[in-house]
């Protein structure tokens, strides 16, 4: 079987995936890029080969010889850039979150069915092992009927990877808890087995607005400026983007259609980076410590009351992973790439990708209203059935 032509738009923080997606041999292959700064382009010749095609108009690439093509520019583009792939009948990759408000992803789930185009959205998270394993444990019993899920996200990057560049600015993502949060918010759906329909939020922009150097970077990439070593305390933090007006601590409470109530906390001046789950049932509890393969264990308390028990009933240590998240984007691809050939069913999900930034964008909207509670409308039933069919009928 012949490799998929693989185009790829946007060649920043997330062309990491379109590395995994160069397969020759294997499946894929990527043969063509676009990007508004032709300064990548160089960098693309010599990872994907000479002959990768290049555009800075989607349009032209998207009139190439592809079969499927992987969107991973900035969250406030995607609504634009997925319109135009998916009226073209081009299977679309769509880097998370689907897009920066509710109404522009719905309208993404429509231009899908309309047009026959398959659409895979990039919750990578799906496919983390020490996911995989709390989902497997909750699916077998292990704690009973889930009726909480917390989770705290120790963002210790924050201040490189998100108060630099136009994540910064909220005009282009709406708000870190979307932003950086609907990972985890689809997570806690997914282990929840629900979507949230009622939220409440707090939070502030607490350190990064007391950074006075602040500098523009057009141009610059993460590459430029990424320095896990000496960029603390946060406070000393330099070069910060003109624009900061994202919180950097947020959280939020919520009620899920199915009665299963959650929290996230998101802090993105933490010394440490991972994310710490908690699954509370009618017969017990499971929750990880450390997020990535080789580092990482999921426990399991559910044979009787005690004091604290740092040994546990089941411990499930997670091995190490070659690529991305804990092998996660490498799976991530798998699956795209699959979906791209035979249609059908796939771990990850449109509609609860769109379910996920619903939440983001309610609980951003609440934080911003002193805690004002905010409720989520269902995705149309029609167009939910429809993905959960496995997109019959498209290309």
């Amino acid at each position: 079987m012949s490799d998929l032509r693989i185009g790829v738009v946007g060649l920043g923080l997330r062309k990491s995936l379109a590395v995994e997606a160069h397969r020759p041999g294997r499946g894929s292959i990527v043969t063509a890029v676009c990007d508004l700064d032709p300064g990548v382009f160089a960098w693309a010749a010599e990872r994907f080969g000479t002959s990768v095609a290049t555009f800075t108009d989607v349009g032209e690439l998207l009139a190439s010889d592809i079969d499927a093509v992987l969107i991973l520019t900035p969250d406030h583009t995607h609504l634009e850039l997925g319109l135009a792939a998916l009226s073209a009948g081009v299977p679309t990759f769509m880097e998370k979150p689907l897009a920066i408000s509710t109404s522009d992803s719905d309208a993404l789930l429509d231009a899908a069915r309309e047009h026959r185009a398959r659409l895979y959205v990039g919750h990578n998270m799906r496919h983390m092992p020490v996911i995989r394993t709390m989902r497997e444990l909750i699916a077998d019993g292990a704690i009973g009927e889930i009726e909480a899920v917390w989770c705290r996200h120790f963002v210790g990057h924050g201040g490189d990877f998100y108060y630099k560049d136009w994540h910064a600015d909220r005009r282009n993502t709406m708000g870190l808890l979307l932003q950086k949060g609907a990972h985890d918010i689809d997570v806690i759906h997914w282990l929840a087995g629900g979507a949230s329909r009622q939220i409440t939020a707090m939070g502030k922009l607490s350190v990064y607005n007391r950074v006075t150097d602040r500098q523009n970077a057009e141009g610059e990439r993460l590459d430029n400026w990424y320095d896990p070593q000496h960029n603390w305390p946060p406070l000393e933090q330099t070069g910060l983007h003109p624009v900061v007006d994202v919180e950097d601590l947020s959280m939020m409470l919520m009620r899920l259609d199915n009665g299963v109530q959650a929290s996230y906390q998101q802090c993105h001046y933490t010394p440490d980076y991972w994310r710490n789950y908690t699954v509370i049932g009618t017969a017990g509890r499971i929750e990880n410590f450390g997020d990535t393969g080789g580092d990482a264990a999921v426990k399991v308390w559910n044979s009787g009351r005690r004091g604290y028990d740092a040994t546990a009933d089941l411990t499930v240590e997670i091995p190490p992973a070659t690529g991305g998240h804990g092998g996660a984007d490498s799976a991530l691809i798998d699956e795209f790439v699959r979906f791209v050939r035979d249609g059908g069913r796939t771990d990850t999900s449109p509609v609860a990708a769109r379910e996920a930034v619903a939440a983001g964008v309610a609980a951003t909207e609440s934080l911003r209203a002193d805690g004002a509670p905010r409720s989520v409308a269902p995705v149309d039933p029609q167009l939910a059935a429809y993905f959960e069919d496995g997109q019959p009928g498209s290309r």
